[in-house]
């Protein structure tokens, strides 16, 4: 497994980390089994996999109290990612989600974010978070400032009780409010071979800022595992109903670039998912990527990926018939 520095901190973590959202289950993924999701977590930190990426939100904290139960007895072999900025304890100006009979809102005041800390902590049976992240950034007008929320990180990391600090699915102009107070350590965005957006200005700005990034849904929610056939009906609650790429014109064309590819899979003896996840991990200025898993063979399969490396040749072959996939319609 390649291992890379988070930030400019000497904490080391796995290439292929471990994303929790779907261990919580809830409406967004269904019933998730505990036992199994544990012997997912297990078995992915025997192949090597050392960080794991959780939130609050995820589950409500049930995402965090079954990582507690996996870690038992492992918690210093582990690197834990967490959140804060998703609230439900009480009412706040911005409303995030409703789930579960719960609403949810969003909060980066120093207030909750004291709070969170501490709920974090005793669901995760832990007394550090080594990668502490705002979850979403607050965008209503006078809801909080960002040196408020970056003050009250710093006094955490202060105490001890976090090692790290990052921010999810920010911009640029509110990293740079961030770095006005502190060192920001890693960002959360999304990416994929389909969702590159972010190439443009945000990945060159973190290698010029020394700002590791940790890419979620690079397999695009299951689609380039290639496994979404043009005959898989999604159901209405189904999350990736609200992604393009799943409408049926969009999906045909994603399936036959991926079935160009099995020349690629039998080369480097990979599935078309690790054969993904490696080119996802070799683009420039990411530095990790979370794959979910809740089942211990899927992990271990995710896994592997960390030990591919690809031809530049091979990886500008997929580059060049992603772009000519175009957009999606």
């Amino acid at each position: 497994m390649k291992m890379r520095y988070i930030g400019t901190t000497d904490i080391e973590a796995s290439v292929v980390s471990l994303g929790a959202w779907a261990i919580g289950g809830g409406p967004w993924w269904g019933a998730s089994d505990t036992a199994e999701s544990i012997g997912a977590i297990h078995a992915a930190l025997d192949a090597g996999i050392n960080m794991i990426d959780t939130a609050p939100a995820y589950g409500l904290g049930r995402s965090e109290e079954v990582i507690a139960k996996a870690l038992a007895g492992r918690r210093d072999k582990v690197i834990i990612a967490t959140k804060c900025g998703i609230w439900w304890q009480d009412k706040r100006d911005v409303i995030a989600f409703e789930v579960e009979g719960e609403t949810a809102y969003k909060s980066l005041s120093p207030e909750t974010i004291r709070q969170e800390i501490e709920m974090s902590l005793r669901r995760l049976n832990t007394d550090y978070i080594d990668l502490y992240q705002t979850h979403w950034p607050v965008t209503k007008e006078g809801s909080y400032l960002i040196e408020d929320t970056m003050a009250c990180l710093l006094e955490l990391k202060s105490q001890g009780k976090i090692r790290a600090i990052g921010a999810s699915n920010v911009s640029i102009a509110e990293i740079e409010a961030y770095q006005a107070v502190g060192v920001l350590d890693t960002l959360q965005p999304r990416y994929s071979m389909l969702d590159r957006s972010i190439e443009q200005e945000l990945l060159p700005f973190c290698i010029k800022n020394t700002i590791s990034t940790l890419a979620y849904s690079p397999l695009e929610q299951g689609l380039l595992t290639g496994k979404f056939g043009m005959d898989y009906s999604l159901d209405k609650d189904n999350t990736r109903n609200g992604r393009p790429w799943f409408r049926p014109e969009n999906r045909h064309k994603v399936l036959q670039m991926l079935s160009q590819w099995q020349d690629l899979t039998q080369q480097y003896h990979c599935t078309l998912s690790q054969l993904v996840i490696a080119w996802t991990i070799a683009q420039e200025g990411v530095t990790f990527v979370l794959c979910g898993a809740r089942r211990a063979e899927h992990a271990i399969a995710n896994a592997k990926a960390g030990d591919l490396t690809l031809s530049e040749e091979d990886m500008q072959r997929m580059r060049t018939d992603v772009l000519l996939l175009g957009e999606p319609v």
